[in-house]
């Protein structure tokens, strides 16, 4: 009898509690640990994807953190059954079109995703600053608003990252471009890999970050006011998050590592050192392969070996031995 109790109360404690409109911290770990954003096409093409789909739901999102491993989301639904069912089609659909770049299979994420609601401006503020925070926190850089792919900075600007834009200054290829961005956020549609490699190429350095900005800014779904009425003011939130991590009591986050700046020196080496055309190519590798590749990230970097598995998607037993 006791252990039919212990499995009950198990079951019990593994039920989901969404409480509609009220907000969720939604915390998803990829698959194994491994990376899936390695360069700013990742991030767009999840971002749009992301944005595009939530469009289709009833739900809220204050506060989204795209980290190289996992995903930070403070969500709320209007109706029942809604934020699952959001999270559910986006992990998918990104899953798809990054195998197809990449070459891999299978879904990128665990599931179930974890969850947990925020009652009270408490919880929901202490939320919002641990979310806002995975970055200083992974030493990416010192203040939240610095890191762009938590969106923050994008609440009072529209190019944080770049220069305004001028159609006088720009070239023709720049205007095209943001031309068909507008299209097909206007069609529902989300941004591809292939349109993004492609758009890329054309364009220097200054005018990607100009794009880059155009693109979150034009698909962006936050609701910063909802996230700011919380501490007042845009300057008040900002100084809870520097003066505080947050708290999170309700997920246990693993870190891999010192800081998740490794990822980007590794992603360079195999683009400078290693001569990869582009650092997705390194994921459909044989995994003898993927060995050859391990041994150099582990011989000019000090990446611990698990960052490193976890960044080629290879098992750390196999490249160990």
């Amino acid at each position: 009898m006791s252990k039919l109790i212990a499995i009950l109360v198990t079951m019990k404690q593994r039920k989901r509690l969404i409480v509609r409109n009220v907000i969720s911290h939604c915390y998803q770990r990829t698959a194994g640990g491994v990376v899936i954003f390695y360069n700013i096409s990742d991030y767009l093409v999840f971002f749009t994807i992301f944005c595009t789909t939530a469009r289709k739901y009833k739900v809220k999102i204050l506060s989204l953190c795209l980290m190289a491993d996992h995903i930070h989301i403070c969500i709320s639904e209007e109706r029942k059954g809604e934020l699952s069912a959001f999270v559910r089609e986006y992990s998918k659909l990104f899953s798809r079109v990054h195998n197809r770049t990449c070459h891999t299979q299978g879904n990128l994420f665990e599931s179930p995703f974890g969850s947990a609601p925020k009652f009270g401006d408490k919880k929901a503020r202490a939320n919002l600053i641990y979310i806002g925070n995975n970055a200083p926190e992974r030493r990416l850089c010192r203040n939240a608003e610095e890191y762009r792919w938590n969106f923050l900075a994008y609440a009072v600007c529209t190019h944080p990252f770049s220069k305004s834009f001028s159609a006088k200054d720009s070239s023709p290829i720049f205007r095209n471009i943001r031309k068909v961005v507008t299209t097909s956020f206007q069609k529902g549609k989300y941004l591809t890999y292939e349109q993004l490699q492609f758009w890329f190429k054309k364009l220097n350095r200054e005018a990607k970050e100009q794009l880059t900005d155009f693109i979150i800014s034009t698909y962006n779904i936050i609701d910063y006011p909802s996230a700011i009425r919380f501490f007042d003011s845009y300057e008040n939130m900002l100084a809870a998050m520097h003066s505080n991590t947050g708290s999170e009591h309700d997920l246990n986050e693993v870190f891999i590592g010192k800081s998740d700046t490794y990822y980007a020196s590794m992603s360079s080496l195999l683009l400078t050192r290693m001569k990869f055309m582009d650092v997705h190519d390194v994921l459909g590798l044989p995994i003898a392969e993927k060995f050859q590749v391990f041994l150099q990230l582990n011989k000019y970097t000090d990446a611990f070996p698990e960052q490193i598995a976890a960044f080629l998607r290879m098992p750390l037993s196999r490249a160990e031995k």
